[in-house]
């Protein structure tokens, strides 16, 4: 499909740079045979008994970095914790296997030891750096470049590992806000730039549209019959890029850790043999199920790596419902809403939003979409 059909223009008034408050205070769209205006603590009244929702546990690290190479400031951003693994001249952009956890480039990379872990890395200025440089982030907190990736990402490996590397990175790093949010993050987003029930770490994103939840809503939801579970997967900083081909075929997807335990599995499968409803939380808990979902519609255990790019005529397999936030034009995940809810249905969904003045992106409002099948 071409990519041109996911464009839309937004209103920069409209990009929400702080979050509601309270949590389930945001508007919430309901995307079925009609359009209705609502609020998310409302969403109980929605559900049915034997349904089960669907949330992603994971936290999100302070993952933003501040330093200097010389006289020269660098940003930092973590996006997927690798393997320290040299492995020489190689220059394809395929030749880096995060699943496999090697790493080649096209410079052999320095000799690696276990004093340090290693990330892969978004960096600006990205250009200028090079194999063997030393950023400093604080006296006592350094990384070294040890590969350039043709992709543009760089690799570095840190001064630490564990939890000495995790208690720097809580010490000095900053809460990697998107970049569409015009400001500098501040000590409230360490709790607001977190879901409730955050967990697991590894994100460099919030799963956002778990940010709207609050222990009453949970609460009301568990009354209203409604069972609960939780998968993982770590957001990478890829959710946030534009796709830049001009077809969507050509488009290579970014992959993401997850993961999904058998009790998690099991209790989704149950409610879908009840005849519940299972209603992800976020376009993260969608990619995670239906990547461990066979053709039969059985869900699987499942620990790995996903990059499962889901655009218009993917046959859904198992989620029934989606609660998310407002997207990016030409993003993955407004393409993945178009296939859930039907293109034309969601570009006059995005009109009535716009028109109503909801508030968009990460800490903007949600819409509560319901599959084409169904509208």
């Amino acid at each position: 499909m071409k990519t041109s059909l996911f464009d839309f223009d937004l209103p920069e008034s409209l990009i929400a740079a702080h979050p509601a408050s309270p949590r389930d205070s945001a508007r919430m769209l309901m995307v079925n045979k009609a359009l209705h205006d609502r609020i998310i603590r409302e969403l109980p009244q929605f559900l049915k008994p034997n349904d089960i929702m669907v949330f992603n546990d994971t936290r999100v690290l302070p993952a933003r970095l501040l330093g200097t190479r010389g006289q020269g400031k660098v940003e930092v951003l973590l996006h997927k914790h690798i393997s320290c693994h040299p492995v020489s001249r190689v220059t394809a952009a395929q030749d880096f296997i995060p699943s496999r956890k090697i790493l080649r480039s096209n410079t052999t990379c320095l000799p690696q030891d276990d004093t340090g872990e290693c990330w892969q890395c978004f960096a600006k200025p990205a250009k200028r750096l090079k194999i063997n440089d030393r950023i400093d982030f604080a006296d006592d907190f350094h990384a070294i470049v040890t590969a350039k990736l043709p992709t543009g990402e760089i690799i570095l490996q840190f001064d630490s590992s564990g939890q000495n590397f995790r208690k720097k990175l809580e010490r000095y790093g900053h809460m990697p806000l998107p970049p569409y949010i015009a400001r500098d993050d501040n000590s409230a987003d360490r709790e607001c730039y977190q879901t409730i029930y955050a967990k697991h770490e590894g994100s460099v994103a919030a799963p956002t549209a778990g940010l709207h939840f609050t222990k009453e809503l949970l609460a009301a939801i568990d009354a209203a019959g409604v069972s609960r579970a939780h998968v993982t997967l770590h957001v990478g900083g890829g959710t946030f890029l534009p796709v830049k081909t001009e077809n969507t075929e050509d488009h290579v997807m970014h992959s993401e850790i997850v993961a999904l335990t058998p009790e998690a599995a099991d209790a989704i499968n149950q409610a879908r043999v009840r005849g519940g409803r299972v209603i992800a939380v976020g376009t993260t808990s969608l990619r995670t199920l239906e990547s461990a979902t066979d053709d039969q519609g059985n869900l699987h255990p499942f620990a790995g790596e996903t990059a499962i790019f889901i655009t218009p005529g993917y046959q859904f397999k198992i989620v029934d419902m989606l609660l998310t936030n407002f997207h990016l034009p030409r993003s993955t995940l407004f393409m993945l809403v178009s296939a859930f809810s039907g293109l034309e249905h969601m570009q006059a969904a995005y009109r009535h939003a716009m028109n109503a003045q909801y508030r968009f992106y990460s800490y903007g409002d949600a819409c509560l979409l319901y599959r084409a099948r169904d509208n």
